[in-house]
Order: C-alpha cells, then structure tokens, then sequence
C-alpha cells in the first residue's frame, strides 16, 4: 500500500498518487502508526526518542538507556578484543587498564559496569573501577582486574579478558 499525505485541499506535492511511497510531515503535524514499521538505511532519532514498557504502563528515554562506551580487553598490552566508542585502551599498570573514549561523556559522573573472565585455569576474576594512575574523566577511566586472591594480575601472564559498560550522558 503506498502512503500519501493528505491534506484539506487533497494529496500535496505529489503528481501521480497511484505512485506515492513515501510521506514527510513536520514535528508540529505529528503521525501515528499502526502495526510495525519496516525501516531501512540510516535514521536518526532526537534525544527525546521514548520507549513504552513491555507492560505498557511507563516510558523512559531511548537514548538515556542505551551504553555509550564498551570494551572488552585481553592479553599482553591490553589488546582491544570489540569495542565501541572506544578510541584506544592503554596498559596502565600491571592489571589495570584505562580504555579512552572516542565521544567524550558530559561529565564525570558516568556509571561504569565491569566483567571479567581468566581462560587460563576458570578462576574468577574481579574488574573494579580503581585505578590510581587514571581517575575517572569526561575522555576515559581506569580499571584493574585482580584474580580472586585480589592481587592485580598481568593479563598477558594469566590470559585473562576484561570487560566494561559506560552508561551516562555524551557530552
């Protein structure tokens, strides 16, 4: 079914309605839809984009929601494994990391999520955010891993990954 744009008068700028695709309206004019909406390419959404709740009874802000920086680090040197927002991750220290944002964030005030994992013997590994060569910034933040006897281990000695979320706001 092709959409059109209706208005008082009839359809506006369009010669051949029998061939319309597409439709544009203003922010002012709003549109609802009905059912699901395929869309394709690239689109952008405002800051104010909401999200309903599965149960239907609250929305929150989209973007508020999404993560703005993550990283998930291995080995010798801190190799980055993935990554997004993430311009560089810097071996600080043995143990520690500090990943440097591509976007900076707004403020300092960022929550900051960590994982980790030691593929050498299955032991569990705690990522926390201290780092005494690097505080948290607007550019980046400091992490150190350690294993479970909470000494600051070398990734490249234990074959270790570590991982982090930054949820805030971008500056």
């Amino acid at each position: 079914m092709a959409l059109t744009k209706v208005i008082g008068s009839g359809v506006q700028g369009i010669a051949n309605a029998s061939n319309a695709t597409f439709l544009t309206a203003t922010s002012a004019e709003g549109v609802t839809l009905a059912g699901t909406l395929a869309v394709t390419g690239v689109h952008t959404i405002g800051n104010n984009a909401v999200a309903t709740s599965e149960g239907g009874a609250v929305t929150m802000s989209a973007i508020q929601g999404l993560a703005k920086q993550w990283s998930r680090v291995s080995g010798a040197g801190m190799s980055v494994s993935d990554s997004f927002n993430t311009s560089s991750v810097t071996d600080s220290a043995t143990g520690k990391a500090a990943p440097v944002f591509t976007s900076a964030m707004s403020a300092t005030t960022y929550n900051t999520v960590f994982g980790g994992d030691d593929k050498q013997d299955g032991g569990g590994v705690f990522v926390v955010n201290i780092d005494d060569a690097v505080t948290q910034a607007t550019t980046g933040y400091g992490f150190s891993i350690k294993k479970q006897t909470a000494s600051a281990v070398a990734l490249a000695d234990l074959n270790q990954n570590g991982s982090s979320t930054v949820f805030g706001d971008l500056a």
